[in-house]
Formats: C-alpha cells, sequence, structure tokens
C-alpha cells in the first residue's frame, strides 16, 4: 500500500536548499563575471588562449546555473506526499551539487594566464 499521506514539513528541506543554492549561484557567476581581468595584462598567444576558452566557459557557467535554477525549482514542485520523500531528497541535494559541478568545469575549461 502507498503512502499518500501529506508531509507538512516537506517544504523545509527545498528551503534549506534554495537559501544554500542561490547564493553560491550568484557567488560562482560574479566570479565567472570577473575572470576577463585576470587577463588585463596578457598579450599576443596567451591573450588569444585566454578569449578562445573563456567563451565556451561562459556558457557552460550559464547552462550550468540554468540547470541548477530548475532542479531547485523541481524540488519545491515536487509533490508534498510522504512518497515522494527520496525524490525531493535528491532534487534538492542537486541544486547545490550542480552549482558546485558547473563552477569547478568553468574554472577547468578557461586557460588561465
Amino acid at each position: 500500500m502507498r503512502d499518500i499521506t501529506r508531509d507538512p514539513q516537506a517544504w523545509i528541506a527545498p528551503l534549506i536548499s534554495t537559501l544554500v543554492t542561490l547564493p553560491m549561484g550568484v557567488i560562482a557567476l560574479t566570479v565567472g563575471g570577473l575572470t576577463p581581468m585576470a587577463c588585463d595584462a596578457c598579450d599576443g598567444a596567451r591573450a588569444d588562449r585566454f578569449d578562445a576558452s573563456s567563451g565556451p566557459a561562459w556558457t557552460v557557467l550559464w547552462v550550468g546555473l540554468a540547470l541548477a535554477l530548475i532542479v531547485l525549482l523541481a524540488s519545491w514542485d515536487t509533490s508534498r506526499e510522504h512518497r515522494a520523500a527520496a525524490r525531493r531528497t535528491a532534487l534538492v541535494l542537486a541544486a547545490p551539487a550542480t552549482v558546485v559541478v558547473t563552477f569547478v568545469a568553468f574554472m577547468a575549461l578557461v586557460d588561465w594566464p
């Protein structure tokens, strides 16, 4: 028999995830936005490599942060029944993890001077 009773505390995990994920995303976006200043003094081939790598890395950052936002919204939209607790927990943990993985990928893709 399925447990379809409502969980009165189902909103707590998505709230905590939101309070963790959104500031992390803002910080990642801020660092990503400040990245072009890392090569202000660069010239020649080093500047070309940096510019060529920062474009795709910026795209990866935006797509990853959008994906994290979608996962975060899905955690809020998940059913409030006890039977959906595992799915909600997975989404709640996946949102900040997506931000971390995206930021690491961004930093790895940029060819730093």
